[in-house]
């Protein structure tokens, strides 16, 4: 987290990011993976780790065969790829990081690039009414800052074994000391691997874990990608009547707002045992370094300080309960295909009312339509850091949302809905998601005077405010072509297609920001929608736009060209601005003028053809 705050700050957007150093030497191969696997958090195109000593004794340790571990060793130090022979490498920025001032920390509350350090909890106004929390929790009422959701999650953390082991121990000294976790909060344990099943079973920590409701629950994602599955219905109704600030803690690398839970206002990440932690805690009204989580047999009050293991404690267990034998155990099976029976035929037959895959419309509507880039409206116009999560959420479907609507009328029961995520083979289900996050701010929805937040748009000319599925469909009906205008870091956040397939199925044809994220701008360009910058110094605000224009683009697009947005306002008035053109290569011009990656693939198919 330290890093990712450091790197972000550093606008690493679109670099390829290599660590070396004495720091870089002293991290274990779990510490690289998870550092690597943060890199879209930072934004980098690749986070990059040499080989060394460090990753033949992973491999080892992992169950790779000798003559495949002796294989990688030789191949690194004969190309030049080995640890050593980079030494001297040229770089065309060098940056420091001191990971000797890394401190405890969690992220939050709202995206994985805000740092909040454990020790100023309080300074930040996270940990502060913990005296009205209390008095909440002894009147039976859930508290402010309440944790509803607790998650060790997979990828990021779970593949790193001394993580789940130092889980495991707060779990066990919390269990001895006779501390249990608040009942509002649900707990769940999702390993990336089955190995931490074994290894946490050789060390005697799962049923630690299990005792304070961490069971493993799955393999893979869950919680990190909106997947917690349902609250327990009085908990969430006591949320909804009393507006309550409910909170997730959760060891994922993203934590954008709606993206873990509905009724999770805002979500932290933290490391497996700050989880724990935070399970006993029940409230981020805690100090978490200084304030008690509970008292022993004896009436002592217990503090974090108390369950923490330290460093000793938890290589000790990794170097005797991880071993070869777990990998091998699990992984070599599953490349065992057996016997493999061959397809009645190579063509998927298409069930027409299924809600989870559905033939999808990629050579119809919009797609099949010509790009004119001529009388555009705004369907949205939108601050800085719309993250993919804005864009296509991954979570839970309400029932009251678009999606949730469209499940009923097609007799799914709610407790079937489940979440977008699980959905996005079923265009008329993620089509619904476009935009649907409650988080959502679009500044042309102004209500009273006022923007309102949720998914909503405004309907142009008429200047109607509705939901924003409602408003897609009326442009949709009347095919207009539509644009997007947004504020700087527009697409953080993970890769999602629907982000990009969503608008471009409603008919927008441009988005004009003041920078995009690397990964969403490229599925921009998969999608054929175009991606325009404005140039330093202009933005929405500066040109006074709300929504009520049209839009033209005008010029030769190549790569990284300045084009001409051509704004017509209500009031008879045109401006020309200056826009980049981020198609930044000639592929993706070629992409884009196919129309996107399907038609430019099928267009090479049949010519081959």
């Amino acid at each position: 987290l330290a890093l990712t705050e450091f790197l972000r700050n550093e606008r690493v957007v679109g670099a390829w990011v290599e660590f070396f150093g004495e720091g870089a030497d002293s991290l274990s191969i779990g510490d690289r993976a998870t550092i690597s696997n943060m890199c879209p958090e930072y934004g980098a195109t690749a986070a990059m780790f040499y080989i060394d000593q460090q990753t033949i004794d992973y491999l080892k340790l992992t169950g790779r065969e000798p003559e495949q571990v002796a294989l990688v060793e030789n191949y690194a130090k004969t190309t030049g790829l080995w640890a050593d022979a980079l030494v001297g490498a040229e770089y065309e920025r060098v940056l420091e990081f001191d990971l000797s001032t890394v401190v405890r920390n969690l992220a939050g509350p709202s995206n994985p690039h805000r740092r909040l350090p454990t020790s100023a909890l309080a300074e930040r106004g996270i940990a502060v009414n913990l005296d009205k929390a209390q008095a909440e929790e002894k009147e039976g009422l859930m508290p402010d800052g309440a944790v509803i959701i607790a998650a060790i999650t997979s990828c990021t953390n779970t593949s790193n074994p001394r993580n789940v082991v130092a889980a495991g121990l707060v779990a066990k000294k919390a269990n001895q000391l006779g501390l249990v976790r608040k009942p509002w909060v649900k707990t769940s344990f999702a390993p990336g691997s089955k190995v931490a099943k074994l290894y946490l079973e050789e060390a005697g920590l799962l049923p630690e874990l299990e005792k304070l409701g961490f069971g493993i629950v799955a393999y893979a994602c869950t919680t990190c990608n909106g997947m917690s599955g349902a609250l327990d219905p009085k908990i969430q109704q006591e949320i909804i009547d009393r507006d309550l600030y409910a909170t997730a803690v959760l060891s994922g690398n993203r934590n954008f707002d709606g993206r873990i839970h509905p009724y999770a206002k805002q979500a932290f990440l933290a490391s497996p045992p700050l989880v724990v932690a935070y399970a006993i805690a029940g409230t981020v009204r805690f100090d978490i370094e200084q304030d008690v989580l509970g008292h022993d047999a004896q009436g002592k009050p217990v503090t974090l300080k108390d369950l923490w293991p330290s460093d000793e404690e938890i290589d000790a267990i990794v170097a005797s309960s991880v071993k070869p034998e777990q990998f091998r155990q699990v992984y070599i099976p599953m490349f065992d295909l057996g016997t493999v029976q061959e397809a009645e035929s190579p063509l998927y037959d298409w069930r027409p009312m299924s809600t989870y895959i559905r033939r999808p419309p990629y050579w119809e509507g919009a797609l099949a339509g010509e790009r004119t880039l001529k009388g555009m409206r705004p369907l949205a116009v939108l601050p800085d850091n719309i993250t993919t999560d804005h864009l296509s959420p991954s979570n839970a479907i309400l029932a009251d949302s678009a999606a949730g609507e469209y499940l009923a009328k097609m007799g799914l029961p709610e407790e079937d809905f489940n979440s977008y995520a699980t959905h996005r083979g079923d265009h008329l289900t993620a089509q619904r998601a476009t935009f649907a996050n409650p988080q959502l701010v679009n500044e042309m929805a102004v209500v009273d005077g006022q923007v309102k937040k949720g998914s909503l748009a405004r309907v142009e000319p008429e200047g109607t405010v509705m939901r924003m599925w409602e408003a897609i469909e009326t442009y949709m009906n009347r095919k207009q072509p539509l644009i997007i205008i947004a504020g700087a870091d527009y697409g953080q956040g993970s890769s999602r297609d629907w982000a990009a397939k969503g608008v471009r199925l409603a008919g927008v044809e441009a988005i004009v920001a003041e920078g995009f994220e690397r990964i969403h701008r490229t599925n921009l360009v998969g999608m054929g929608v175009l991606p325009l910058e404005f140039k330093p110094g202009t933005d929405r605000k500066t040109l006074g736009i709300d929504g009520t224009e049209t839009y033209d683009v005008i010029g030769e697009r190549t790569p990284r060209a300045t084009l001409t947005l051509v704004i017509h306002r209500r009031n008879g008035e045109t401006l020309e601005v200056p826009v980049t053109c981020r198609l930044d290569t000639a592929e993706e011009v070629s992409v884009y003028d196919a129309g996107g990656v399907l038609q430019r693939f099928a267009k090479d198919f049949l010519g081959q053809a």
